[in-house]
C-alpha cells in the first residue's frame, strides 16, 4: 500500500512541477471490460493527471450508455478530453482528425499556444481506451496526412467514403496498377484500407507504400512504422482470463439493459436514423452508426409497433445476444492487437508493456490499482520499475503482410500466420478431401476410357488368347 500512500500525497490538480521534462506519457490498453476507465480515473485522482479518451465512437455525441462514456460525475472527478465533441450526423470523421486533435492536447511543442497542453500544465496525460488504431496514431508516426477536409453534416467530402461505394475487387485492381506493392498486402476485400490508399495517391501523387518506406528509414523508425512521438512511455496492458472476462461482458450488456439501454437506441433511431433507414442510405458502416450494439438491433428498432408483440420480442432477444456475441468477439481482437503490435513483433521502436491480471476484482487494489502506481511512479522519477514488461515468443521471419493464393479455396490469404491458420482449417481440409475424390474418380475414369469400346467388342469377337489357342487345337 506504499505505493497507494505515496501517491494519495500529492493533492489532485496540484500538477507536479520541476518534474515536466520526466513525466511520462500513459497510456492505458486492454479488452473491453477490463476496467481501463475505472484506473484511468484512480491514476488521474492520486498522480494529478488528465485522461484522452481514445474511443472512436465516444467522440460522437449521444450513445452514451452503448458507447460506455464515463458519466458526468465520474468527468468532474478528474478532467477527461475528446467525448461528445462531433455531431453524430458526421461521418466522416476520420482518426487523422483524431491524431491532431488529441496530440495537441497532450503536447504542442515548444510553440506560443503550448500553456494550453498537458505536459505544459505540469499534468500526466493518461490515454486510455480501446481504439486500437486511435492509439497508434497517438504513439508513432504511421498516418499520412492528405489534403484537409471539413466536418460536414451535410455531405461527405470524404474521397475515401465515395471510394467504398465501388466493387472491391475493381478497387484493388486499381490500387494493383498505382501501387502494386499495397495492393499485394491487401485483400480486395478489405475495402476500407483499399479504399484509403487510392485515396492517398490520388490526394497526393505519391504511393501509400512509398509514403510508409519513407516513415520506416526515419531516425528511430523501424519496420512497424515510423519513430515513436513521445519518449517516456509508460503503457499498461489489462488482461483477464477470457472465460471471466466473457462472463463479465454477458453481465455488462444486462447492466446497460437495466440502464436504460432501449430507451437510448429508440431515442437515438428516431432522431438520426430513421430517415436515414427510410431513404435506404443506412449501410452501419461510417461514423457513430458502427457502434458496437446499435445496429445489432436494426430488425428491432424498425419493426417495433409494426409487428406482433411475440416477434417483436425474439427480435429483441436476437438482439442482445447478438450484442453479446459481438462484444466478446471485439475483446479477442483487441488483445491480438496487444499481443502482435507490442509483445510479439520485435523492433527498436515498440516500448514494454507493462501486465496487469485484472481477472480478480476483489484483488483490484493490491493487484491493479498500487502496482500500476508503482510502475507510473518508477517513470516519474527516472527510473525502470521493479515489475518486469511483459515478453512473449516471437518470429523474426514472420510477414504479417505475405500475399496468399489458395486456388483450392480460391481465397486469397494475406499474412504467414493467417495462411498456416487456413491451410489447417477445416474448410481448407474438406477442400482437399473433395478435390482428391474427384481426382481418384477422374484417375478410375481414366483407366476405364483407356480401351475404347470398338477395340473392347473386338477383344470380345476375338475371345481371350487361351480361347483361341483350345479352339486352334480342336480343328487340328
Amino acid at each position: 500500500m506504499a505505493a497507494v500512500a505515496a501517491a494519495r500525497a500529492v493533492s489532485v490538480g496540484s500538477g507536479l512541477r520541476g518534474l515536466q521534462r520526466t513525466l511520462p506519457l500513459v497510456v492505458i490498453l486492454g479488452a473491453t471490460g477490463t476496467g481501463k476507465s475505472t484506473l484511468a480515473l484512480q491514476l488521474g485522482q492520486r498522480l494529478g493527471g488528465e485522461i484522452v479518451s481514445a474511443d472512436s465512437m465516444q467522440v460522437y455525441e449521444g450513445l452514451d450508455i452503448i458507447t460506455n462514456k464515463v458519466s458526468a460525475q465520474e468527468q468532474r472527478m478528474c478532467q477527461h478530453h475528446m467525448i461528445s465533441f462531433v455531431d453524430p450526423l458526421v461521418t466522416n470523421y476520420t482518426v487523422v482528425d483524431f491524431r491532431n486533435k488529441a496530440t495537441a492536447l497532450i503536447s504542442l511543442g515548444k510553440t506560443a499556444a503550448r500553456l494550453r497542453d498537458i505536459f505544459a500544465r505540469d499534468k500526466i496525460p493518461i490515454v486510455v481506451g480501446g481504439t486500437n488504431y486511435y492509439i497508434e496514431s497517438l504513439l508513432w508516426k504511421v498516418l499520412v496526412n492528405t489534403k484537409p477536409q471539413e466536418m460536414d453534416t451535410e455531405k461527405v467530402t470524404d474521397r475515401k467514403v465515395e471510394l467504398e461505394k465501388e466493387d472491391g475487387h475493381a478497387l484493388h485492381k486499381r490500387l494493383s496498377q498505382v501501387d502494386p506493392e499495397m495492393a499485394a498486402k491487401l485483400h480486395p476485400h478489405d475495402k476500407r484500407k483499399v479504399a484509403r490508399s487510392l485515396q492517398v495517391f490520388e490526394e497526393t501523387g505519391i504511393s501509400h507504400s512509398e509514403f510508409l518506406h519513407r516513415q520506416h528509414a526515419e531516425e528511430g523508425g523501424g519496420p512497424l512504422g515510423g519513430p515513436l512521438k513521445f519518449p517516456n512511455l509508460c503503457i499498461l496492458w489489462l488482461h483477464a482470463d477470457q472465460t471471466v472476462l466473457d462472463e463479465r461482458l454477458d453481465k455488462r450488456v444486462d447492466d446497460m439493459l437495466a440502464a436504460g439501454l432501449l430507451d437510448e437506441l429508440r431515442d437515438f433511431h428516431r432522431r438520426y436514423n430513421q430517415k436515414k433507414v427510410a431513404e435506404n442510405s443506412q449501410d452501419y458502416q461510417h461514423g457513430i452508426f458502427q457502434s458496437i450494439g446499435f445496429k445489432e438491433f436494426h430488425e428491432y428498432l424498425v419493426t417495433e409497433g409494426k409487428c406482433t408483440p411475440e416477434t417483436s420480442n425474439q427480435l429483441l432477444k436476437k438482439g442482445i445476444e447478438s450484442l453479446k456475441q459481438v462484444t466478446k468477439r471485439y475483446a479477442r481482437k483487441q488483445n491480438r492487437w496487444v499481443k502482435n503490435r507490442f509483445l510479439s513483433r520485435p523492433g527498436p521502436n515498440v516500448p514494454p508493456v507493462y501486465g496487469l491480471e485484472v481477472s480478480d476484482v476483489s484483488k483490484w487494489e493490491e493487484s491493479v490499482l498500487e502496482r500500476a502506481l508503482e510502475i507510473v511512479q518508477s517513470f516519474i522519477q527516472g527510473h525502470k520499475p521493479v515489475a518486469a514488461p511483459v515478453k512473449m515468443p516471437c518470429s523474426e521471419t514472420e510477414n504479417k503482410r505475405s500475399y496468399h493464393m489458395c486456388d483450392l479455396c480460391d481465397r486469397i490469404i494475406i499474412g504467414d500466420r493467417e495462411w498456416a491458420a487456413h491451410i489447417k482449417s477445416k474448410s481448407h481440409l474438406h477442400q482437399l478431401k473433395k478435390r482428391r475424390r474427384l481426382d481418384s474418380g477422374a484417375v478410375a475414369t481414366i483407366e476405364n476410357q483407356s480401351v475404347s469400346p470398338d477395340c473392347d467388342k473386338e477383344l470380345k469377337e476375338k475371345g481371350s488368347p487361351e480361347q483361341n489357342t483350345k479352339e486352334v487345337k480342336s480343328s487340328v
